[in-house]
């Protein structure tokens, strides 16, 4: 596979978070633009340096010349509000966050900032009219980042974006009982907020989900005390002379979140636990789901962790390969054409190998990289679409949050997935690769 981006810019104009995402997009047919990104150093906030995007930002593209700019507030046409899909489970569902200190490793983009640190995103089940405010999507420094990135500098845009409503409450209450606990990690150059959508539904179906930034990895992480970090791995990647060296910052991208998810489990399952519900948690019962190198982070966490019993992979290269799993199922759920067997990503057919558990390779027809977030569901209510990707918002969230949540309740719980047993009517864009 070759991380290229088209129409790049030669020298500094093209970013590493551009030759990240363009490398993993471009297996689905979809071309990525050129990144805000800086190096955030320890004395306090990075700056972004902006870049300009080359001509195809299918990512989030504007569907006209008219939608590129949102009406008026004043106009009836104009979003109000943004808003996720409602979850579909019988919980309602609350959400917590964690500033967490891994006091025995440095971080490895920047050593001057100290300990490693990650931001959690807890979503949980929880009783009925408990709790306060929904919970903020997220905050707007991060909106901003992340949507120059995909080329996208409407003024009005990061507003809306933070300002998108979810269903989970702060401080609700726990609802009685045990359950499973799932992690999550974004795509590189992505916030953690882009999952929230699957993590509410899983919430909602009886799960503790925990979904974590990785600071220096995403455009933009806003810390509790007001700092913006942004993606110092990706200025890493980009001073690599060629795409192997890209590939072995990448792969040592997917192996370190291993190391975070370890040492967050260790936080939520340990003998002092650091979230307040962690009795909620059972943790004889883990599965881990990433997207892009995210879901490369479910393997690698996997092969280093036994605790984590199973996985997903959503469309994410394995740049870290995938080796057995000492018979823990795995799904790797991706784009078609782009991961289907032979195609652009060989490090799908090399990893389907070395799996050793139950597995399934399944591909989603008219679907694009950021499919499986909350991108197509915010996209759309503003306007914006991607010609490379049609699948709808509606099928791109349902199909998602189907076979996700198939795969948990057979791995995790033991429940019947005839789903996961082949092709369904209610599903034909999904096509059962091997399995």
């Amino acid at each position: 596979m070759t991380i290229s981006l088209r129409n790049r810019r030669a020298g500094a104009a093209a970013t590493a978070t551009a030759l990240a995402l363009a490398s993993l997009a471009a297996l689905a047919g979809t071309a990525t633009p050129a990144s805000a990104s800086g190096r955030a150093t320890a004395s306090g906030p990075a700056t972004a340096a902006t870049v300009s995007a080359p001509a195809s930002a299918a990512a989030l593209k504007p569907a006209s010349p008219a939608a590129s700019t949102p009406p008026a507030s004043g106009d009836p046409a104009a979003p109000a509000a943004l808003t996720l899909p409602r979850p579909t489970g019988p919980y309602a569902t609350g959400r917590d966050t964690l500033f967490l200190t891994d006091h025995e490793r440095t971080d490895p983009w920047v050593p001057a900032a100290g300990a490693r640190q990650l931001l959690v995103s807890l979503h949980y089940p929880a009783r009925p009219g408990s709790g306060g405010d929904p919970a903020p999507y997220m905050p707007e420094a991060e909106a901003r980042l992340m949507l120059a990135q995909r080329g996208l500098d409407d003024p009005e845009w990061p507003g809306l974006v933070a300002a998108t409503r979810a269903f989970s409450r702060t401080a609700a209450r726990p609802a009685p009982g045990r359950f499973p606990l799932v992690l999550l990690s974004p795509g590189f150059g992505t916030p953690r907020a882009t999952l929230t959508g699957l993590a509410e539904e899983l919430a909602s179906r009886g799960y503790v989900v925990a979904t974590a930034d990785h600071p220096y990895e995403s455009t933009g992480t806003e810390l509790p005390d007001g700092r913006l970090l942004t993606c110092a791995a990706c200025d890493e990647v980009d001073a690599q002379p060629d795409e192997a060296g890209r590939r072995r910052v990448l792969a040592a991208v997917s192996a370190g979140r291993a190391a975070d998810f370890s040492f967050l489990l260790d936080r939520l399952t340990g003998p002092r636990p650091a979230w307040r519900h962690a009795g909620a948690i059972d943790a004889r019962r883990v599965g881990m789901a990433g997207h892009s190198i995210g879901g490369n982070a479910a393997a690698s966490t996997m092969a280093a962790d036994p605790r984590v019993d199973a996985g997903v992979n959503m469309d994410g290269t394995f740049f870290d390969p995938a080796r057995g799993l000492g018979g823990r199922p795995f799904l790797m759920l991706g784009t078609d054409p782009g991961h289907a067997p032979g195609a652009g990503d060989t490090s799908w057919d090399e990893g389907w190998t070395r799996l050793d558990g139950f597995k399934r390779w399944l591909t989603v027809r008219d679907s694009g990289h950021f499919t499986f977030t909350d991108t197509p569901a915010i996209g759309e209510q503003l306007g914006i679409v991607d010609p490379d990707a049609p699948l709808s918002a509606a099928r791109s969230t349902t199909i998602t949050r189907a076979y996700v949540t198939a795969f948990f309740d057979r791995s995790l719980r033991g429940r019947p997935a005839r789903l996961l047993d082949g092709p369904s009517p209610a599903h034909p864009e999904v096509l059962f690769q091997r399995h």
